[in-house]
């Protein structure tokens, strides 16, 4: 990690994501899924990235990517910087490049992002051919390393075995392993434990923490669960409908949540002092559909705080202390109930 980061000046972000856009044309309308996202991640440091299904967390990695599929999606506004290039300006061959090499993503079930006829070790060697011009030999070396790197035992006999023949534990550990095959400076991971049991969950997020430490790589850790973030990430961004609502550090968004959204996804949380048989904090009704452009607050109709101007005008992200930042009308009012 240090090494990375002497290359890299105090003052410069590894990435920054500026007004980054996303529609999709529908039958309905036009899909607003992301909606001027701005943020930065510097080296070696963790985002997290929580909300709800549907608010657009994964689009907005997608788009980081390149993946969004044109038709229907389109990336119709923003930049994404990375160490001084606009990815979203660059050729397909460029990003093609880019992807896997310098950003890497895992997905959320590997069996869809694992090509179930092709071998786990075939899998992890093509990109490590394609990118860092390995021989066989040395793919098939690097590979078995990867695989016992991220605690797969037998790792140099399991090369020849398919993803079918692996649990879901390990199919997880064998992506994030290719994720890792180039080294990244960034990896980007969409949901990676949901599918997992609870122990397993664990496991994963610990093998991660303890990759970052060891290779450095910045971490985009996108979330419905705001116990996994405070566990991995440093910085929090909250999202909905499309939008950033919240962002700042963990403890401090924690201790002191500004936006009525994120005080109802913590006091969503399960804490070991709840007494048995209390129902947990649910947020009443349902996220907005994106179909077209939302007028006001987009959380206004779920809003025990909601005032007239909220109905009217859509609040942006404001600096309330030093790192935090909140898009909400009345936040001041929200503070004051904590």
């Amino acid at each position: 990690m240090a090494k990375r980061q002497e290359s890299q000046s105090a003052s410069e972000h590894l990435l920054e994501v500026k007004d980054l856009t996303t529609i999709f044309n529908t039958e309905e309308g036009i899909v607003h899924a992301v909606d001027g996202v701005s943020y930065t991640l510097d080296e070696g440091e963790t985002i997290g990235v929580v909300g709800e299904s549907g608010c657009g967390k994964s689009v907005h990695a997608l788009s980081i990517m390149r993946l969004i599929p044109i038709p229907p999606g389109k990336i119709s506004r923003g930049e994404v910087i990375f160490r001084g290039q606009d990815l979203l300006k660059l050729s397909e061959e460029e990003m093609r490049f880019t992807r896997g090499s310098q950003i890497a993503m895992i997905f959320q079930d590997p069996m869809t992002s694992l090509n179930p006829v092709l071998t786990i070790g075939y899998q992890i060697t093509e990109a490590l051919k394609l990118h860092l011009n390995m021989n066989d030999t040395e793919a098939k070396d690097r590979a078995a390393e990867l695989l016992s790197m991220v605690g797969i035992p037998g790792a140099a006999k399991r090369l020849d075995d398919y993803p079918h023949q692996f649990s879901g534990g390990m199919r997880q550990r064998a992506m994030i392993a290719m994720a890792l095959s180039c080294t990244p400076s960034i990896l980007i991971a969409d949901e990676p434990t949901t599918s997992l049991d609870v122990t397993i969950q664990a496991q994963i997020i610990e093998l991660v923490k303890q990759l970052q430490e060891q290779l450095g790589m910045a971490i985009i850790w996108i979330t419905h669960d705001l116990g996994v973030t405070a566990g991995i990430a440093q910085r929090m961004n909250v999202m909905y409908a499309g939008k950033l609502i919240e962002m700042g550090a963990v403890r401090d968004i924690y201790a002191n949540p500004h936006h009525p959204y994120t005080v109802g996804l913590l006091g969503s949380l399960p804490h070991p002092d709840t007494p048995q048989g209390i129902e947990l904090y649910s947020i009443k009704g349902e996220p907005p559909d994106l179909v077209g452009r939302i007028i006001g607050c987009p959380f206004a109709p779920r809003c025990t705080f909601a005032v007239e101007r909220c109905q009217h005008e859509d609040p942006v992200l404001e600096l309330i202390e030093a790192g935090h930042y909140v898009a909400c009308w009345e936040k001041e009012k929200v503070r004051k109930v904590q």
